[in-house]
């Protein structure tokens, strides 16, 4: 029996001729999607990495010490604390203890109490006017060893070489050692520009070594009347935070290269002005002024003048101010204790 014969249609002959096509939009949607699947799945595998590194420090950190702090620790927190809160309070006690001059325990003093230091700034080029002093108010080796039992003592003040041990240093020492009239400052470089340092040094340097009522300041171009500078301290002995001297104030010079230039002259206003303060020639500090400079000598600013600087701390505490036109030395007065040199 044959089959009847079958007809096909163009169109399914057609469709069957063509391969399938997939639209390009459906490839790169398919493409973004694998993309965004792998950034997922790579962001919660790091995740899960970085907990597990935080789940094992936690451990290990909760295995060296406890959740709970026992009696006995909290106690000895506390403690540590009360300890802190004791030594915060005697160092403020122990600086205002300082602040006020309580200091003899620390001081390296020979026998005392003398009426006063009396400091004569010199130089290295100065020999010849220290021998002029030595034989005219200054007394020599043996009176000056009395003039000390009286209760005043003098030493030429002056400090060390830029070069330390030359020539200068050593004529200084062998001078020293002849004449045991020096106060020699180990820890200051002997320079005309450093006169404020030197006043400074001069000051803790003496209030360490003598146990005195006051401390006297002389620039070596200076005559003293010795008689008459005992006899005016002997009338103020007692007085406290005594600054004494020949009271001045004057213009801040502000040009660079003339005589008395002050390097921070924008300091003192728009007047230029000096603040009142004693002449650079002879000042006179009492006791707790002196050791005043002695404890704060770190902290205490210096301008380019000694005179000014002593002035300048001064101006810091409650120091009695006392112009006594005897100490100024240019002057016509009688009755002056010195006169220029």
């Amino acid at each position: 029996m044959e089959s009847l014969p079958t007809t096909t249609s163009k169109s399914d002959r057609r469709s069957r001729s063509k391969p399938i096509q997939t639209s390009k939009p459906s490839i790169f949607l398919a493409f973004f999607s694998c993309v965004a699947w792998l950034y997922v799945a790579g962001r919660l595998w790091q995740d899960a990495e970085n907990r597990t590194v935080l789940a094992n420090l936690l451990k290990k950190n909760l295995g060296q010490r406890p959740m709970v702090l026992s009696v006995e620790d909290k106690l000895a927190v506390l403690g540590c604390k009360d300890l802190e809160r004791r030594i915060v309070e005697a160092e403020m006690d122990l600086t205002l203890a300082k602040s006020q001059g309580y200091l003899k325990n620390n001081l390296k003093q020979t026998s005392g109490p003398f009426l006063a230091v009396i400091g004569v700034f010199t130089g290295f080029g100065s020999r010849l006017q220290r021998n002029g002093f030595r034989g005219s108010w200054m007394p020599k080796v043996d009176a000056l060893k009395k003039l000390e039992e009286r209760g005043v003592v003098i030493r030429f003040v002056i400090g060390r070489s830029p070069n330390k041990g030359d020539s200068l240093d050593r004529n200084i020492d062998e001078e020293s050692r002849a004449t045991q009239d020096f106060l020699i400052l180990e820890g200051h470089e002997e320079a005309q520009e450093e006169l404020p340092k030197k006043a400074k040094f001069f000051f803790s340097t003496a209030v360490r070594n003598w146990d005195a009522e006051f401390y006297v300041k002389v620039d070596d171009n200076i005559d003293l009347d010795l008689e008459g500078i005992i006899g005016l301290l002997e009338k103020r002995r007692g007085q406290d935070s005594a600054y004494i001297g020949c009271m001045k104030s004057g213009d801040v010079i502000a040009e660079e290269g003339k005589s008395w230039y002050e390097p921070d002259w924008w300091k003192f206003g728009d007047q230029k002005s000096y603040f009142r303060h004693a002449g650079t020639s002879l000042f006179i500090l009492s006791k707790n002024l002196a050791q005043y400079i002695n404890v704060n000598s770190a902290s205490l600013k210096t301008y380019a003048h000694d005179d000014v600087s002593v002035g300048s701390w001064m101006m810091g505490i409650q120091a009695t101010y006392i112009d006594d036109n005897r100490l100024c030395c240019s002057s016509i007065r009688q009755d002056k204790v010195c006169s220029l040199a």
